[in-house]
């Protein structure tokens, strides 16, 4: 992991964030549909396919992984990885797991049932030791499926990562449709950048090896 510092003397988006954290503060969110027909007639498992397609295109665009980091200095991770929640039915309660980042999705794969594996029934929030500082959060709520979903994150101003949460597949016709949630800040990120994002994902879902 390497953290790249923003010289923010020269950086071309610098009255930009000041804006949007500094003077009026904002982050915010939308919900879109991802079609992952695809993935689901080929039979892939479709909860870790969702943490491969979104960390490899937040691997491609910056402004997603743009972030403070523990020294409260403004940088670019070179890559990031996926936290995301496990539901555990019996105590009704969830943990949070990590799972390291590798552009083969075979070996990705290995890692992510490894650790469902190791910590995947284990309680308590976040049981897996030594989680990165260059992880994004991910989480799934299989059980509605919404036209709206929005985090509200009252001491948040300075937590720059974005955030998605995946709801309940819908069909629709021969196709089958998941809400997506994402909440990013527009310090950093504006909706031109969200709406390449949602494109690169939907390309790669398609293109998604079977």
């Amino acid at each position: 992991m390497e953290f790249q510092i923003i010289d923010r003397s020269s950086w071309a988006r610098e009255s930009y964030f000041q804006h949007y954290h500094q003077e009026v503060s904002c982050s915010y969110s939308l919900t879109a549909t991802l079609d992952v027909t695809r993935l689901r007639e080929g039979g892939v498992k479709l909860y870790p396919a969702l943490l491969y397609l979104l960390t490899a295109q937040v691997n491609e665009q910056p402004q997603f992984r743009t972030a403070f980091n523990r020294d409260g200095i403004l940088g670019i991770y070179d890559e990031m990885c996926p936290s995301y929640t496990v539901f555990h039915s019996q105590e009704e309660r969830f943990s949070n797991l990590w799972t390291p980042w590798d552009p083969d999705y075979k070996t990705f794969l290995a890692s992510y049932l490894a650790d469902q594996a190791q910590f995947g029934t284990a309680p308590g929030f976040s049981p897996k030791p030594g989680q990165p500082d260059n992880v994004f959060t991910v989480s799934m709520v299989p059980w509605i499926t919404f036209e709206g979903f929005h985090l509200n994150l009252p001491k948040g101003n300075d937590y720059l990562i974005p955030i998605f949460t995946a709801g309940k597949l819908r069909q629709e016709g021969e196709r089958q449709l998941l809400p997506l949630a994402i909440q990013v800040h527009h310090a950093v990120c504006d909706g031109y950048h969200v709406g390449r994002f949602l494109e690169g994902l939907q390309e790669k879902t398609d293109a998604f090896p079977l």
